[in-house]
């Protein structure tokens, strides 16, 4: 499995099959100017919630590629109107695709589309492959559900964690988090990308290395694999 980088919150993940698109913000985002969206061409695309900085691109990248979206309900029905296809999740489902099984999991934050609308409630996923277990938090406080998760699936291969802070958990508390998770392979992400979410890279790899944790902060469009 190769995990990309795209910015901000935006992952893409590419199984043996699949091509997955998480949370696409790359047109809004000065840090990620030299990725081209028209080169994105997902099966799937999955949406943690409606805030602008999580769904910019989901319109433009899903009619280019007739990817799926899988997302809560509020979300699915309110792209579905705009003739995009989608699946809806809510909290505690699961459902298998052709790439593997889906959880839509909790996450403790807001969501509302930029236009004030109701978005749902926010979630993260996990990603059950043949091979791979991978968690995606989505915006989140650290909670203590996050123990359940290893329970659920056995032990997780990557959690990519928002590491930020102000809107999210910061370092301190993502690090609490991957011990709940019961995962020692970190990919940050939501951090640098506005003023209120800078972080210092040395001292955040620092501090997850002192619990024997590693975190990756991967340039944006570097990838790594799993």
């Amino acid at each position: 499995m190769k995990i990309t980088y795209l910015g901000h919150a935006t992952i893409l993940i590419e199984t043996k099959d699949k091509t997955i698109l998480v949370d696409p913000f790359i047109t809004g985002n000065e840090l990620a100017a030299h990725i081209d969206i028209n080169s994105l061409k997902p099966d799937y695309i999955l949406i943690t919630h409606a805030h602008q900085d999580h769904i910019l691109d989901v319109e433009v990248i899903a009619k280019n590629s007739g990817a799926t979206l899988i997302s809560n309900f509020e979300i699915i029905s309110y792209f579905e109107k705009k003739g995009l296809q989608g699946h809806p999740m809510n909290h505690g489902g699961s459902w298998q695709f052709d790439f593997g099984r889906v959880h839509y999991t909790n996450a403790i934050h807001s969501s509302s589309f930029p236009d004030g609308s109701y978005g749902g409630q926010p979630g993260g996923f996990i990603i059950e492959t043949k091979h791979h277990n991978i968690f995606i938090a989505g915006d989140t406080a650290l909670t203590y559900d996050m123990k359940l998760i290893p329970r659920l699936v056995g032990p997780l291969d990557l959690a990519v964690l928002p590491i930020g802070d102000n809107f999210t958990m910061g370092v301190k508390q993502a690090i609490i988090a991957a011990d709940f998770l019961e995962c020692n392979t970190i990919l940050g992400y939501h951090y640098d990308t506005f003023g209120y979410i800078k972080i210092d890279h040395k001292n955040a790899q620092e501090q997850f290395a002192k619990d024997h944790k590693e975190l990756h902060l991967l340039p944006i469009g570097d990838s790594l694999k799993v």
